[in-house]
């Protein structure tokens, strides 16, 4: 593709105003010698955000989606407008900490013969702690497992909950290595990849496993999934994972998307006959009298997967 602008970097915005204004700062000024545009598709928050950007960023390209379309489609709607050769989905809970973009370019531009499909970098939060910055591929057994094993630590937790035990730290802390190399996908949170048909996501997704199902088509294509050393980016992992009751927060919206997108995918990419195990092993913990009020409007959804 020929065009003017090598980068378009894209944000999909759902009530982040002051997040989001961080985020651009940090590009804007952090980026440097190359040519880029960046977009925000905002999914009709109603925080100020669209008017904060009018005001204090006229030079972005405004995609306003008047609802909350999710993660993926959302995406897509910049991509649809976006004029570089190079795409960047940034997310708006993320800072620039060096010029990133540039590292990215310049690194796909040197390797071209590698058959680049993502490039990622390793995250840090707001500690300057590394996070999560790439995965694994989902497999049959493994999510059986996990998903049994999850099961039944959550019936314990329940009981524990129950008895006004305190279940907080029986949570693991993860802990994160750096990495540089070929990764099965690389998160969504700083994902660079070629303006191409392959860089759009499946809108059946809402949100989370987008960009994994993204990377399995990628990777079945034959292109590779990186992590490099240069670019430097803070992922403040909006929402603070930790501070929520380890109970209630499988009731909270992020991991009911989560387990609903996590059947679909296998569905789509695995196993019918494992997604199904999965849907029934998710839907017998949502029954917990602690979040089914959350949960029961989401039944029919998962069945419908």
């Amino acid at each position: 593709m020929s065009s003017a602008v090598e980068v378009s970097v894209i944000i999909v915005n759902y009530k982040t105003c002051e997040l989001l204004r961080n985020c651009l700062r940090s590009v804007f000024e952090q980026t440097k010698d190359v040519s880029f545009e960046v977009i925000v598709s905002d999914n009709g928050s109603e925080d100020g955000s669209v008017e904060m950007v009018r005001n204090e960023f006229p030079q972005v390209v405004l995609v306003e989606n008047k609802a909350n379309l999710g993660f993926g489609a959302a995406n897509n709607r910049g991509l649809d407008v976006a004029k570089g050769e190079f795409v960047f989905y940034l997310n708006s809970d993320t800072l620039l900490l060096n010029n990133a973009i540039k590292d990215f370019c310049d690194y796909w531009k040197g390797h071209e013969s590698e058959n680049l499909g993502a490039l990622g970098c390793n995250l840090v939060d707001a500690e300057g702690t590394l996070t999560e910055s790439h995965g694994v591929f989902p497999e049959n057994g493994k999510l059986i497992k996990a998903m049994m094993h999850h099961l039944a630590a959550f019936a314990v937790k329940n009981a524990m909950k129950f008895l006004h035990m305190d279940i907080s730290k029986l949570r693991s802390v993860p802990v994160y290595k750096k990495f540089v190399g070929d990764v099965d996908y690389v998160v969504g949170a700083d994902l660079f990849v070629r303006n191409s048909e392959l860089a759009r996501f499946d809108e059946s997704f809402f949100l989370y496993f987008e960009e994994t199902d993204m990377q399995w088509r990628m990777a079945k294509a034959g292109l590779k999934r990186r992590l490099i050393d240069c670019p430097q980016i803070m992922h403040l992992v909006r929402g603070g994972r930790g501070k929520m009751d380890d109970v209630l927060r499988y009731g909270s919206f992020s991991i009911i998307q989560s387990e609903i997108s996590k059947v679909r995918y296998t569905k789509k990419n695995l196993s019918k006959s494992v997604s199904f195990a999965l849907k029934v092993m998710i839907l017998l913990h949502w029954l917990s009298p602690y979040i089914f009020k959350n949960t029961r409007k989401y039944f029919g959804v998962m069945r419908s997967v």
